[in-house]
């Protein structure tokens, strides 16, 4: 039986990510996750605004926000610790779990929003270790040189995952009320355990795993912090994904909204710019994982930061929503790009022992930190208007891909072949 497992885990390793049927199993757990969180926060969006205010509603949609911005990077040294594939079952469990609970409550009586919110909560402290373990996973079921691949697959979910998620809220919603829409995305979550349970995971080498379970854990999330702030590459690369994002998250998000209103777009308008982002990610997820690799990763991810960051400034100055539709699949093509290359550069030179962590940090960074651009853009819009806004926005985005391109480790960083 020994014999049988390494021989599988050899062919396994030896095969393209996307011929790989464990790499393919742990793709569609993610996927199945993917589209059940999606759900959720319709079933809970919509769930929030029929039972309390507006203003009752939004406290409750934030919930989720405090408890997985103070508890992430503790997430990342439980992730370390367990095992990501241990922490990503028990985290979507319990998920499952609470989402189903909250369906039957709501189907045995009207609770009010105290199990809306307790659920927000929930999902937010799982959210936690769960976000961590996710970034871990991949280095555990497949070899370095198909990291980058399934970064590409990764993304490809995750678009895949907001298409078809919010409509099947939308179903079910319609269908059965928040009830109907919260079953449906608790057995979404639920499809997602078996496949887990059933990939194969890569064992780490002897010497990075010296001294983990004989430290505390806060000497763990030291040791984490100083292996990122010592790297060549992984350093710069913070700093790269952290000023990229801050100038990024507030126009494509509150901005854009803002921008169409302003123009007289409508909603439609703004669905449409939305929809060339995303195809425009789409695009640059698919290309590397048709590619495996792009060489210059390092270059690769500067020049698509800057790109990136010139057309978020354009797309403020677009007169008609054509024009602003095709700025829009541009800036997916480019942030997509240099957000999957900064995504495979992580996974490829941070040390696997230290994966959980290290992802930790980029996720509160993305999640945490850069969602409290939104309010200052809106405000900003509000002093200044849309066009002055975007091009700070944009200057601040630009200055990440400068970091990329000025920082020796990190330009000349390459994937592995």
């Amino acid at each position: 039986m020994a014999s049988r497992s390494v021989s599988e885990t050899a062919t396994a390793v030896a095969l393209p990510a996307h011929r790989d049927t464990n790499v393919l199993r742990w793709l569609a757990a993610f996927t199945f996750s993917m589209v059940g969180d999606s759900v959720y926060y319709i079933a809970l969006s919509w769930a929030a605004v029929q039972t309390g205010t507006p203003s009752q509603a939004g406290l409750v949609m934030t919930a989720s926000a405090l408890p997985r911005a103070l508890l992430m990077l503790g997430g990342g040294v439980i992730a370390d610790r367990l095992g990501p594939r241990r922490v990503v079952i028990g985290s979507d469990a319990v998920r499952c779990a609470a989402v189903l609970a909250v369906a039957a409550l709501l189907v045995l009586t009207s609770p009010g929003l105290w199990p809306l919110a307790l659920l927000a909560l929930v999902f937010g402290t799982v959210d936690a270790v769960f976000l961590p373990a996710v970034g871990a996973l991949p280095a555990r079921v497949t070899n370095r040189d198909q990291l980058a691949r399934v970064q590409g697959m990764r993304g490809l979910a995750i678009r895949f995952a907001s298409v078809v998620g919010g409509p099947l809220g939308g179903l079910g919603v319609a269908l059965g009320g928040a009830t109907a829409a919260f079953g449906l995305a608790g057995l979404l979550i639920a499809v997602s355990v078996p496949l887990l349970v059933s990939v194969r995971i890569r064992e780490l080498p002897p010497d990075d795993t010296v001294g983990t379970h004989n430290a505390t854990a806060r000497q763990d999330l030291v040791a984490g912090l100083r292996h990122i702030r010592r790297h060549p590459v992984l350093a710069p690369l913070m700093a790269a994904i952290a000023l990229g994002d801050l100038g990024f998250v507030g126009p494509l998000n509150v901005g854009l909204t803002l921008l169409c209103d302003e123009r007289g777009w409508g909603a439609a308008g703004m669905g449409w710019v939305l929809a060339g982002f995303g195809v425009g990610a789409g695009a640059a997820s698919l290309l590397l994982t048709v590619r495996g690799r792009l060489p210059h990763a390092g270059r690769v991810a500067g020049w698509s930061i800057l790109a990136g960051s010139v057309a978020v400034g354009t797309l403020a100055f677009a007169p008609t929503v054509v024009l602003a539709v095709g700025t829009a699949l541009l800036i997916g093509l480019l942030t997509g790009l240099s957000g999957a290359m900064c995504g495979a550069l992580l996974q490829t030179h941070a040390d696997p022992a230290y994966l959980g962590r290290v992802t930790a940090v980029s996720s509160l960074v993305s999640l945490g930190l850069t969602p409290l651009s939104m309010p200052l853009s809106a405000t900003a819009i509000g002093a200044w208007g849309t066009g002055p806004v975007f091009v700070v926005s944009a200057l601040v985005c630009g200055l990440g891909g400068v970091v990329a391109l000025a920082v020796p480790g990190l330009r000349r960083a390459e994937l592995p072949r």
